[in-house]
């Protein structure tokens, strides 16, 4: 599998020029720290886009499933609510001893994480699927009143 890096990612869409790119890995090499906040620093890089392209990026790299053929176990879908579910984009599908396996889209996933991050007490580890078998799946394991799949690719577009 190719490396794609967050620094090729935000050439391709615009948001730095090569000369840019290339100074900012300069930069990195010379006094360390992440690419995107040194881009932000350097060249005022929306943190927004920075977001994007290393979701794009993790994308690439982590496992992709369709979660509407996964048996999830009800304890693990009792690891977070149905309101949260929605909110987040995620979909609880497994647990590895102390490790929750959550699946969200490639949008939804800095969402996730800083979801994870500040309201579950496990470790997580994320895989990603399209927004539509996402949907489906949370409209199965957490029906609520006014949200379906169909609404959720409609929100991830726009």
């Amino acid at each position: 599998m190719r490396t794609v890096h967050l620094g090729d990612l935000l050439v391709q869409h615009g948001v730095l020029t090569p000369a840019q790119r290339d100074e900012v890995l300069i930069a990195q090499k010379t006094r360390g720290g992440p690419f995107g906040a040194i881009a932000e620093q350097m060249f005022g890089v929306n943190p927004a886009a920075v977001e994007a392209a290393w979701a794009e990026q993790f994308a690439t790299l982590a496992p992709h499933v369709d979660p509407r053929s996964l048996d999830i176990s009800p304890a693990t879908l009792e690891m977070i609510s149905r309101r949260q579910a929605w909110q987040f984009r995620v979909l609880p599908i497994s647990q590895r001893g102390n490790e929750l396996v959550m699946c969200t889209t490639q949008e939804a996933l800095p969402k996730a994480l800083k979801f994870a991050g500040w309201r579950l007490a496990h470790a997580c580890q994320f895989v990603i699927a399209d927004p539509l078998p996402l949907g489906e799946s949370l409209e199965r394991y957490y029906p609520l009143a006014g949200m379906t799949a169909a609404a959720l690719g409609e929100r991830m577009s726009a």
